[in-house]
């Protein structure tokens, strides 16, 4: 009927070919990729690596955007980002602009999850520039490296299920999203998975000549082991869940789509 929502037959820009390599992409991609990842952070070896090369960088862009969205400036860099004291209204108008940016590109191409993204961004700089105290700023920035490596982890490998005809699907991004967003997630669940039955796996201490995030929370901020360990883990289970439903939801979607390319014209 008009004006019914298109099936994903009718929306899919490709042959019965691409519509099988995209069922079986979304099938195996992510599941294997994380299995081999968690092989890979269970050796020491395979670990160091992970971290130096890929996860540590997100883990510092996980420190700045926090800092971001809380007004505050910061610039990351290998093992340490620069954090400013206080917050800047140029931190603040920028970040503003590009949001909303996305909320009117999302109007002008019809997408709601560009809109969405927008305006999430916007709810949640807000809550960081005008809800939260300074401290508590200072308290999301330390607790944001790990945070980010689960977050920004997710949202790197959940690009795996944009369109084909995305800019973030084009070539082979999305091969190198989703080797980065799975070594990152990985690499923080692994060890604060670890650390409930093992409290030695917690990072205290000094590491590459600063006091280490946890040593931080816990002698700054007043948390406790326990506190640290149901904290980061819980946002990692969360993370799983959102994980597990766009994997769902995007193999439904190609199943779809390949079943309506595979019936004969007519049917």
């Amino acid at each position: 009927m008009p004006g019914d929502r298109p099936e994903p037959a009718l929306t899919w820009h490709g042959d019965l070919e691409d519509a099988r390599d995209e069922l079986r992409l979304r099938l195996f991609a992510l599941p294997v990729v994380l299995l081999g990842m968690w092989l890979l952070v269970s050796n020491p070896t395979g670990h160091f690596l992970l971290r130096t090369f890929l996860s540590m960088w997100i883990h510092e862009l996980g420190h700045a955007l926090t800092a971001w969205f809380c007004g505050i400036p910061a610039i990351p860099g290998p093992w340490k980002t620069l954090v400013w004291e206080t917050r800047t209204p140029l931190v603040f108008a920028g970040l503003a602009f590009l949001l909303m940016g996305l909320v009117f590109r999302g109007i002008l191409l019809r997408s709601r999850l560009w809109v969405a993204a927008g305006a999430l961004g916007l709810l949640l700089q807000f809550a960081g520039t005008v809800l939260g105290s300074p401290t508590t700023s200072r308290m999301l920035i330390t607790f944001g490296g790990d945070g980010g490596n689960l977050v920004l982890g997710t949202l790197l490998m959940m690009t795996l299920y944009l369109p084909r005809e995305s800019a973030l699907r084009r070539g082979w991004l999305h091969w190198g999203y989703l080797l980065i967003g799975a070594a990152s997630f990985v690499d923080t669940f692994h060890e604060w998975w670890g650390a409930r039955t093992d409290f030695a796996m917690i990072p205290f201490g000094i590491q590459e000549g600063n006091f280490s995030d946890p040593t931080v929370l816990v002698d700054q901020y007043g948390w406790d082991e326990l506190m640290l360990i149901q904290r980061y883990t819980r946002l990692g289970l969360a993370c799983l869940a959102v994980l597990a439903l766009a994997y769902a939801v995007g193999l439904w979607r190609a199943r779809t789509a390949l079943r309506a390319l595979e019936q004969p014209p007519g049917a």
